[in-house]
């Protein structure tokens, strides 16, 4: 099995062949999908809470924690393997030291 920053062939739970995206890529589908299909939804009432999006197709699951939004999502996709998680109302899923940093748009 490939690392998750790594480009290749997945076999999916079906056998079918799924294409590993780069880390970079799954990134920036996952933000332009967040911004254009999901943050209506799930913004305000959900801050902080955690989405999972399938950068493949647009699917999404949302979740208290990384665990649940994964779950969510993996119900609807179980092929999924190019996966974002991103904090709603966030820039970033994680935060070291200061603190969370909030949107301010």
């Amino acid at each position: 099995m490939k690392d998750a920053g790594t480009s290749g062939d997945v076999e999916g739970d079906y056998g079918a062949k799924r294409k590993r995206r780069s880390g970079d890529e799954i990134v920036r589908l996952g933000k332009e999908i967040y911004e254009r299909e999901i943050r209506g939804h799930v913004e305000p009432e959900h801050v902080g809470e955690i989405v999972a999006i399938d950068v493949d197709s647009g699917r999404w699951g949302l979740g208290a924690d990384e665990r649940e939004a994964a779950g969510r999502l993996r119900v609807e996709r179980p092929e999924a393997v190019n996966v974002l998680l991103h904090r709603a109302g966030y820039r970033a899923l994680r935060s070291f030291g200061a603190g969370f940093s909030r949107r301010s748009d």
